[in-house]
């Protein structure tokens, strides 16, 4: 049988309501003894670092998860996830970058409704995310959800109540659950995994919305080495007739900081070149565009590169394909 390292991190699935709304307060052992048919499929060890609702969840915990699989890469098969929903895209687009070619299966999941509950989702969950860990052509990082096996650069929380609650943005599932098995759409050769021990948080993205002003610049200069420029459509910056949105732009570019351009659409990603609005922030300088990469594996992927890189690396790094998460 395999031997399955399961990190319980807190959750929906965790939690009970404590008279002031639901927190995490589930142990391992306890979300693990609700699937005792788990038992049939592997040997299961259970670790707990901290039982948070994923709101409080960022980069240090992370950075933490990763060691711990990195500690623990050679005793076990492959590990479990239980993390809660509201930022498990953005945990598991940052483990694709700390953890990157990972023969072994990183699974993630929880569930909509807790694990204390009667009507709940968290049973199948847990019971599919360790049949598809224990799988041998099982790889890499991945959310396991509602039947679903989504990339961990491809997916984004897409609704907010339903037990469907993950999509793959812009690319096919790996797999399905069907029956307690994993059935493939794509299947990956196994390499070496690489591991990396560093993020840099400082990173502001900057939702645009009809009518902002562009001294929000102001702040940005002093407080960020990267932006995030979540456009509309295909993406671009306002002209309100000041070009003050450009000229700002241009400055915190020379200052040498990092911009990348993406869209606040879900699916089919930028194209700075169709509109002028695009082109003249194309003339901005060096601005990176995220094409069909999710906000969450932008995010990420920033904090990863900009932890160790030099400024002339940043944008072949960023361009690089890792976990299918750019084209």
């Amino acid at each position: 049988m395999k031997r399955i390292l399961m990190i319980a991190t807190g959750g929906t699935i965790a939690s009970k309501n404590n008279g002031d709304g639901l927190t995490p307060a589930l142990t391992s052992r306890e979300l693990l003894d609700c699937v005792p048919e788990i038992a049939e499929l592997c040997r299961v060890t259970t670790l707990q670092p901290f039982n948070l609702d994923s709101t409080n969840i960022g980069p240090e915990h992370w950075l933490e998860m990763a060691e711990i699989i990195e500690r623990n890469y050679s005793t076990y098969d492959g590990f479990v996830i239980t993390h809660g929903t509201d930022t498990m895209a953005y945990t598991a687009a940052a483990l694709s970058y700390l953890i990157q070619n990972s023969p072994k299966p990183i699974v993630l999941t929880g569930s909509q409704k807790s694990a204390y509950l009667r009507d709940t989702d968290a049973r199948r969950n847990l019971a599919d995310a360790f049949a598809f860990c224990a799988d041998n052509d099982a790889f890499g990082v991945h959310i396991v959800f509602d039947g679903n096996v989504i990339l961990g650069t491809r997916a984004k929380k897409t609704r907010t109540h339903s037990y469907n609650a993950f999509s793959s943005v812009d690319y096919p599932n790996t797999a399905i659950m069907r029956d307690g098995k994993p059935f493939y759409y794509i299947k990956e050769n196994k390499g070496k995994p690489e591991f990396y021990h560093s993020l840099n948080n400082k990173i502001f993205v900057l939702k645009m919305i009809p009518g902002l002003k562009a001294d929000i610049f102001d702040y940005l200069e002093n407080s960020c080495d990267a932006l995030i420029i979540e456009s509309f459509g295909t993406g671009g910056l306002p002209d309100y007739g000041d070009g003050e949105f450009f000229a700002r732009l241009k400055k915190f570019l020379e200052l040498g900081k990092t911009a990348v351009l993406t869209t606040q659409v879900e699916r089919e990603g930028s194209s700075l070149d169709t509109y002028e609005v695009g082109r003249k922030l194309l003339k901005c300088g060096r601005v990176l565009e995220a094409r069909c990469m999710t906000l969450e594996s932008v995010v990420a992927k920033l904090m990863w590169i900009l932890s160790f890189a030099e400024t002339n690396e940043i944008e072949r790094l960023f361009y690089t394909p890792i976990g299918k998460d750019i084209f």
